[in-house]
């Protein structure tokens, strides 16, 4: 059975923001449930405290990792959360994040959320994801 995924956007202002309201996943897919990956080395040492850019740009490539190790792309992302510990700081960065899905082709539905830290300290943002194929 062929996996076919549809853009469910009953308003359309998230499309010039890159993202779905939603996506409707049918066939037999495979999913992968991701856990929040963020701006960590191979050894799991944190690494770019404070310079959240640099961090969303680790935290990314962390995430394609996991991705490419279950025969996957940043195009199979259905769901992206994007947790971090200021808003107003990652802004301005964004545009890293929404660059490199719209290379890969990927619109997937996205929250971002403020929270007041994460689990190691002095990291910045954490990208959450699931993926189909």
């Amino acid at each position: 059975m062929t996996i076919e995924r549809t853009a469910v956007n009953p308003v359309p202002w998230s499309l010039a923001l890159g993202f779905n309201q939603g996506e409707l996943v049918t066939g037999q897919p495979r999913t992968l449930y991701c856990s929040g990956q963020t701006a960590m080395d191979a050894d799991g040492k944190p690494q770019h405290d404070g310079d959240l850019p640099a961090q969303l740009e680790l935290s990314l490539a962390n995430l394609e990792a996991v991705l490419t190790e279950a025969g996957m792309t940043l195009t199979n992302l259905v769901r992206l959360n994007v947790y971090t510990t200021d808003v107003d700081l990652l802004f301005p960065h964004y545009g890293v994040l929404a660059s490199r899905l719209a290379t890969a082709g990927a619109s997937p539905t996205t929250t971002m959320l403020g929270v007041t830290r994460l689990a190691i300290p002095g990291q910045l943002v954490e990208l959450e994801a699931t993926a189909v194929a």
